[in-house]
């Protein structure tokens, strides 16, 4: 089931202006890309598309792959949008498409949303199949020993931004339930123009380091490297296996 926040048309319309526009998170996949020389590229849970766009724009061969239309329909809209594959599914449509690439990344809080150790190998064995012999998968967690949740919550998360068209907004995020390894969060929006309060409801499951290699491991997926997250120092892995 896609959460609320993705799926709904009205939250995917709004979702990039809570968000830096410039997506400096980005950018480290960015730069992997080049380090590597991948020259195709598989984006799972490719959202509303800024990733695959900046990648198109580069001259790759990019796939954008995400189970929200709504989210997809405003990655559509992007510039060189049109230079991307866009797919809506699962990465369980993978081995159908026959699709291989020199690198597959899943940023943000992708790799987290997998909750079950059955969903999650299964994604990750996905991933090895579409991976090029001398290619990549790239993702980032959060580090469950930093206990990020604990600033989930209104005082911390709040924002109000102008959407242009639909008017001001409001957001912010509350911790709902905390039974490690899952954390449950609720995020809040409130459209000023009429006054409509939506919520969505999100599930992360928090690994460890351990348990990443060891799921990496049972889907044929060796560790090349954990390196820090440039935009969070400290408080992320970001893996890179082949």
């Amino acid at each position: 089931m896609v959460d609320k926040i993705f799926e709904e048309p009205r939250l995917a319309d709004v979702y990039d202006w809570f968000d830096s526009l410039e997506r400096p998170d980005l950018d480290p996949y960015i730069a992997l890309a080049e380090e590597f020389g991948a020259q195709s590229v598989i984006d799972i849970g490719c959202g509303t598309g800024n990733l695959a766009s900046r990648l198109a724009a580069l001259g790759k061969d990019v796939v954008g792959i995400d189970p929200a239309l709504a989210s997809l329909n405003v990655a559509r809209r992007k510039p060189y949008s049109d230079r991307v594959k866009w797919i809506h599914g699962t990465t369980e449509m993978l081995s159908g498409l026959q699709i291989q690439a020199d690198l597959i990344t899943m940023t943000g809080n992708v790799a987290q949303v997998f909750v079950t150790d059955e969903e999650w190998i299964s994604t990750l064995r996905a991933c090895r199949g579409a991976i090029r012999p001398s290619g990549r998968l790239v993702f980032e967690v959060r580090d469950p020993a930093k206990e990020a949740w604990k600033n989930w919550y209104r005082e911390q998360t709040y924002q109000m931004v102008e959407a242009p068209g639909i008017g001001n907004v409001e957001s912010w995020t509350d911790l709902i339930d905390v039974q490690l390894p899952l954390v449950t969060f609720r995020s809040t929006f409130v459209f000023h123009r009429d006054g409509s309060v939506l919520t969505s409801d999100s599930t992360l499951r928090f690994r460890s380091q351990s348990e990443i290699i060891d799921s990496l491991a049972a889907a044929d997926l060796k560790v090349d490297d954990i390196r820090d997250a440039p935009d969070r120092p400290g408080l992320e892995f970001v893996f890179i296996a082949r």
